[in-house]
């Protein structure tokens, strides 16, 4: 009987590293491409060559090189990181203070209001971004950065984890902090956000990437291809002649790794701020 749940250990294990590295073989050889010169990565395309760099270290380099030579890599990351940094704070603080009104507020037509909310969640994105688009034209935001970031701020998904979050906190608490002279503001700061570092943390993370990843909106909602984010500077890469594929998986590689630091920094609080998502009164 051991021997037996022995090999279905075994056999579990396998399985796992086979799908493992199912999801880690376009990563490995997208990185590998990236550390050699352009007719290797079809000589290598057929043997497990492929996943391996150059063997000349001296090689490695290059293709950066010759990339951040042809294009400006470091004014796209520049856009990218400001982007992102900006929409994950205002993501942070806005959707906490709508998750703090629902959960802690009483007014007429709460619930009926935060129910339409949560219908919008089986509602595409690309389905709104059209009148999305003419909004901020009638605002005189085309081709201004602020109107890249200003409508990823707000997240029915996020309001639902911090409402959840804050309605765990006891009503008792907030008495005692208004019994001590603290008003509603004082308490959001002072009390609710410091008791939602999961929730915090996880409404970050799942910001940073999505706005790192966006590409269809500032592709949009911009014109002048010196505010483009690197995602939409990847698009412009592909298309300019010539076209190197060793150039592009470098700027992929580029790309990816602040999402895989940023994922691997936050894990801890994400996975427990989505597994924490369900607490609280409803």
């Amino acid at each position: 009987m051991l021997r037996k749940q022995k090999w279905k250990v075994i056999m579990e294990y396998i399985l796992l590293i086979l799908l493992a590295f199912l999801f880690i073989f376009p990563l490995l050889w997208m990185f590998a491409s990236s550390l050699k010169p352009e007719a290797s990565i079809y000589e290598d395309l057929t043997s497990i060559r492929s996943l391996l760099p150059s063997f000349q270290p001296s090689e490695w380099l290059e293709p950066y090189r010759e990339l951040f030579s042809r294009f400006n890599i470091v004014g796209y990351m520049f856009n990218s990181l400001l982007y992102a940094a900006v929409i994950t704070v205002g993501s942070i603080v806005v959707n906490a203070m709508a998750g703090f009104a629902f959960s802690k507020f009483k007014f007429k037509g709460k619930y009926l209001f935060f129910s339409l909310l949560l219908a919008l969640l089986i509602v595409p994105m690309e389905t709104m971004i059209i009148s999305q688009f003419t909004v901020i034209h009638h605002l005189g935001l085309v081709d201004t950065r602020l109107a890249v970031v200003l409508p990823m701020m707000a997240n029915v998904f996020f309001i639902y984890l911090f409402r959840n979050f804050f309605m765990a906190v006891p009503d008792s608490i907030l008495e005692s902090a208004r019994l001590e002279g603290a008003n509603n503001w004082t308490i959001f700061w002072k009390i609710m956000m410091p008791m939602s570092k999961p929730a915090i943390a996880t409404v970050g993370t799942l910001s940073f990437i999505a706005s790192w990843n966006d590409y269809l909106w500032p592709l949009m909602i911009l014109t002048d291809t010196s505010k483009h984010p690197l995602q939409v500077a990847i698009t412009n890469i592909n298309v300019t002649e010539p076209v190197f594929t060793n150039q592009i998986m470098a700027i992929l590689t580029i790309s990816t790794i602040p999402l895989i630091i940023v994922y691997i920094l936050a894990q801890k609080y994400l996975l427990q701020g989505l597994g924490s998502s369900g607490t609280g009164d409803k």
